[in-house]
């Protein structure tokens, strides 16, 4: 039977008594419900996936997403091996980020299992974009729901991944522009979608502008009430909704090694839906 722990008010559950190697329908409804209702899902003590059966697992959530610069594991080109060790010139996930918002339709979830821990350290923080929405001032939401903001990624992924053999002379990288607040098709709740890796400015501000409003936002966004902080363990599993979270994985490990396999489900092109009813959480908004 299902153990769903929420782990803070705000974001994330722990799932116990599953095996995700062999889950039910029923409890795979049971566990899409969890996931709407907590953003990000964890799980301890899992098999070792190999790479079908986990790709065959994030099928279940729909069509998979291809990574536009990243290196996949041979045989396998939907799992992206996320490696950091002592020769590495970045560690992927270093810095608030939703996972390839720079796309068109962004991937809605993200599955990832980590099969090689540091001794400590390699800790993941998630925050959540609806509380981040949610506790700002009804004009300044009014204001953001107006605004459109472009997300680019030939900054980060030119050259990114040469030393693990990708060349990228003749690629082109994407680039959108998506509104700065979406709608979640599944909840109808509101998130506030810039993050400060791919949003590089906001639709019609001068750069000035932009840069002041998307730095109070990305502050806002990074307040710790609004996050949750996973501690990995060998063959782990985190389940994130990208469209209404951003995580931060940190790099304090250093010469260690963590290695894993990552899974992304492709989603929708962000949309806003004015009409939907709108949640305010006011335990946090009372804070500030």
């Amino acid at each position: 039977m299902i153990q769903i722990t929420p782990l803070t008010p705000i974001i994330g559950a722990l799932i116990e008594g599953v095996d995700l190697t062999n889950l039910a329908d029923r409890e795979f409804a049971d566990l899409e419900a969890a996931f709407t209702a907590h953003s990000v899902l964890f799980f301890r003590d899992q098999p070792a996936m190999p790479p079908a059966q986990q790709v065959a697992f994030a099928k279940r959530f729909g069509p998979l997403h291809t990574h536009p610069a990243a290196p996949t594991l041979e045989g396998n080109p939907e799992i992206f091996v996320i490696h950091t060790h002592a020769e590495s010139k970045v560690a992927n996930g270093n810095g608030w980020h939703t996972d390839v918002s720079c796309d068109l339709q962004p991937p809605w979830a993200t599955m990832l299992q980590m099969h090689t821990l540091p001794d400590t350290g390699g800790d993941t923080l998630f925050a959540s974009t609806y509380a981040a929405f949610e506790t700002l001032s009804s004009t300044m939401q009014r204001f953001l729901m107006t605004l459109s903001a472009h997300h680019e990624s030939e900054h980060i992924y030119r050259g990114r991944y040469a030393d693990r053999g990708v060349d990228d002379t003749k690629r082109t990288y994407p680039r959108a522009l998506h509104p700065v607040v979406r709608t979640h098709p599944k909840s109808g709740r509101k998130a506030l979608f810039v993050n400060p890796s791919f949003t590089t400015r906001i639709e019609g501000m001068t750069t000035d502008e932009s840069k002041a409003l998307l730095q109070m936002l990305y502050h806002h966004q990074q307040r710790p009430e609004f996050q949750v902080r996973w501690q990995w363990s060998s063959n782990a599993i985190a389940l994130w909704d990208n469209r209404c979270t951003q995580h931060f994985a940190l790099w304090d490990y250093w010469p260690q090694e963590r290695k894993g396999h990552r899974v992304t489900i492709k989603g929708e092109q962000p949309y806003l839906d004015p009409t939907t009813p709108q949640h305010i959480n006011m335990r946090l908004s009372s804070k500030l």
